[in-house]
């Protein structure tokens, strides 16, 4: 029997299967990319072909979320499967006592215990201290910097690593970690392999080449501009990846997850990159649509539905559990994971919805989300206003953008949706650094 493959673009997951069949898995995130800012949602300006196939070659999920409304947040959310504020990784950090808690398992352990080749490329952003570096959270190989940004150009920033020596690259960095990854692929694919490629486009700063930026030159605001020509380097390098699968004719047994890692930077006090968050409301740094909810789709021919969508919410948080589903390694209960399985949910072979509500907390800013509820406190810089706001409801299926506090109105959804973030906050602990601090 030929091993199945996948690849997690961002989330994966099968029934578990036997160890001939384990396939192999890759984890694609982007970087501060805009809500509206792909061809699947409508981009018109900025072509991205590669992550649009994707999406018609297998499910976008409509109401897909991350954790944090930052980025070192959701990455701790995500390797773990469980919400950050549980092991007080609340805030993005610096300082040689900050990073991804030792406490916590990550993915890349779960699956090295299990087999697996493991392997990270791109943006870590979970601690630069040796004792957080991705080969001591399980990760076998590893290129790419340990912190939160990073010059696109070589010869600026922090090293660029393989492994911890400096690799002296000399390429701009999204066509460098595409390589890597075609590379990781080449190298590990007659075996099971788990590949987690974090690019930092499209954050900060704003560095494309010229050949790109000549393709957009028709875009006339130059920071617009510049962020097209990144997200088509981003959108090429998946594209590199995918075409290396099919070469080795793998892409008919590989589910690809794709997701950014929080909504697009757009107000104050973020480093703006020209990204759009239409039709959501708010930005990186709120909790608010615009900050939470991201591009998010996951493909796999023959497997899953192709040109689908799913609606119940999702959220990052889910490509744990999924993943380990899918290679056969059993959840136990005292992991106390918040994600879930979402093949079967996806594949219609489980009932309800993945989950019955999403929390979110940063700071002084919450949000919770039951069905087409949301009741949030966010940052008001994203109104143009000082402080958080007091708690506001809105009804997400009939506004989408946030625009009608309806908790005057719904004063009984209001407490309903307020009592459900009590209990699940009792569960989290306070944070270890940041604001918020005590």
């Amino acid at each position: 029997m030929s091993r199945v493959w996948l690849v997690l673009v961002a989330l994966a997951v099968v029934t578990p299967v036997s160890a001939a069949e384990k396939p192999n898995i890759v984890v694609i995130v982007g970087d501060d990319m805009g809500y509206a800012d792909v061809g699947f949602h409508g981009c018109k300006d900025i072509p991205t072909p590669n992550l649009d196939a994707l999406a018609k070659a297998g499910t976008r999920f409509t109401s897909g979320y991350v954790s944090g409304p930052y980025c070192s947040p959701t990455r701790a959310g995500l390797l773990t499967g469980r919400y950050q504020t549980r092991f007080g990784h609340e805030f993005n950090g610096a300082g040689a006592d900050v990073g991804l808690p030792l406490t916590e398992k990550t993915l890349a352990d779960r699956l090295k215990a299990a087999g697996y080749a493991t392997g990270w490329v791109g943006k870590w952003h979970l601690g630069n201290a040796d004792k957080f570096h991705p080969q001591k959270r399980g990760f076998d190989e590893a290129f790419g910097f340990l912190g939160g940004a990073h010059p696109y150009f070589p010869g600026k920033g922090e090293p660029i690593l393989r492994g911890t020596k400096d690799a002296n690259e000399t390429e701009y960095l999204t066509d460098a970690f595409g390589r890597e990854a075609v590379a990781f692929v080449d190298k590990h694919k007659a075996k099971p392999f788990f590949l987690y490629l974090a690019f930092n486009a499209v954050h900060t700063p704003m560095h494309a080449t010229d050949e790109r930026l000549k393709k957009f030159a028709d875009i006339k605001d130059n920071t617009r501009r510049t962020y097209a020509a990144m997200m088509w380097a981003m959108d090429e390098a998946i594209g590199k990846l995918v075409a290396k699968l099919k070469a080795e004719k793998l892409d008919k047994s590989t589910l690809i997850v794709f997701f950014s890692d929080n909504g697009g930077p757009t107000m104050q006090g973020t480093t703006i990159n020209g990204s759009v968050n239409a039709p959501l409301r708010g930005s990186k740094r709120t909790t608010l649509e615009g900050g939470v909810r991201v591009p998010f789709v996951m493909s796999w021919p023959g497997q899953i539905p192709a040109g689908a969508t799913f609606d119940a919410p999702v959220i990052q948080l889910d490509v744990l559990p999924t993943a380990l589903s899918a290679v056969g390694v059993e959840v136990k209960a005292d992991w106390k994971l918040d994600g879930v399985n979402l093949i079967p949910h996806v594949t219609g072979g489980a009932k309800g919805v993945p989950h019955d509500a999403l929390f979110w907390r940063f700071g002084q800013q919450t949000a919770v989300r039951k069905g087409d509820w949301k009741l949030v406190r966010y940052d008001a810089t994203a109104d143009g206003g000082k402080g958080t706001t007091a708690a506001r409801l809105y009804n997400l299926a009939s506004d989408i953008g946030e625009k009608t506090d309806l908790s005057a109105k719904e004063p009984d959804k209001v407490k309903e949706l307020q009592v459900a973030w009590d209990e699940w906050n009792k569960g989290n602990v306070a944070p270890l650094w940041g604001g918020g601090k005590k």
